[in-house]
C-alpha cells in the first residue's frame, strides 16, 4: 500500500468540488487504497486553512462540519513524528512541513497541485505528483 502525503491544497480542492481528482483521492483513502501520512503541524495546517472564513464560504461548510471531516480524516491517516527538520529546502516556508512529513514518514509520494513548488523533493528521491496522476496510478494498480 502506497504511503502518501497530501498537500493542503488537495483538501481545499476536494472541499470545493466533488467532481475532481482531489475528492476522488479522499474517497480512495477512505476505501483503504493508500495510506495518508500526517504530522501534527500538517494536521493543524489542514485545520487552519479549511476553517478560513473565505474557505468556509466557498465550500458551503460550517466549522462543525469541517471539524467532523477532520475527525474522520484522523481515522484514516498514520501519524508521523518529526524527528528531523530539513529546513530550508523550499521557496515557500509554509510548504516545508509537507516535505518534512513526507521525509520523516518515508513517504513514497507527495501529492500536490503545485508540483513545481516541491522541486527540492527530487534531492531526496521523493516523487511528486498531481492528484490526477496519483489517481490514475491507483486505478492502474487495481486492474
Amino acid at each position: 500500500m502506497s504511503r502518501v502525503v497530501l498537500d493542503t491544497n488537495i483538501l481545499v480542492a476536494a472541499s470545493r468540488s466533488r467532481l475532481g481528482a482531489s475528492f476522488a483521492l479522499l474517497q480512495a483513502l477512505r476505501n483503504g487504497q493508500y495510506k495518508a501520512l500526517v504530522s501534527v503541524p500538517l494536521m493543524l495546517e489542514y485545520e487552519a486553512v479549511l476553517k478560513r472564513p473565505e474557505q468556509l464560504a466557498v465550500s458551503g461548510r460550517s466549522v462543525a462540519m469541517t471539524d467532523a471531516f477532520l475527525d474522520a480524516l484522523c481515522l484514516c491517516v498514520e501519524l508521523v513524528h518529526l524527528h528531523y527538520l530539513w529546513r530550508p529546502q523550499l521557496r515557500d516556508p509554509a510548504d516545508e512541513m509537507v516535505l518534512e512529513t513526507a521525509l520523516n514518514g518515508r513517504a513514497e509520494l507527495l501529492v500536490t497541485l503545485n508540483v513545481r513548488d516541491f522541486g527540492a523533493a527530487s534531492r531526496f528521491r521523493l516523487p511528486v505528483a498531481t492528484p490526477g496522476e496519483f489517481l490514475r496510478q491507483l486505478q492502474t494498480e487495481r486492474i
